[in-house]
């Protein structure tokens, strides 16, 4: 994989929305439902076995935490993984929902 060079897909639904990420013909997603207009909960992170290690989960909060920012809206981070990475890094504490 080259890193940057692979772009995520989010799809957007009336009521939440998926990242994808394809690496190798392997899909890696993350699931998000809204709450209102302002806040969204990441509900769901799936990595495949053959992806993990490779930081492929970490690119997708992040995205999620990028487009946060630019809508000025807030993350409740259900899902084990995601409440992770927010622990892990104190830069994404500006969009977290308390």
């Amino acid at each position: 994989m080259s890193g940057s060079a692979i772009a995520i897909e989010r799809t957007d639904g009336p009521s939440g929305g998926v990242y994808r990420l394809v690496v190798d013909g392997h899909e890696a997603r993350m699931t998000f439902s809204r709450a209102g207009e302002r806040l969204l909960i990441i509900d769901h992170t799936e990595v495949p076995q053959t992806l993990r290690g490779r930081g492929i989960g970490d690119r997708l909060v992040a995205r999620a935490v990028d487009d946060a920012r630019q809508a000025g809206i807030k993350i409740f981070p259900l899902c084990p993984f995601a409440a992770a990475q927010f622990r892990k890094h104190e830069a994404y504490r500006d969009v977290l929902s308390r």
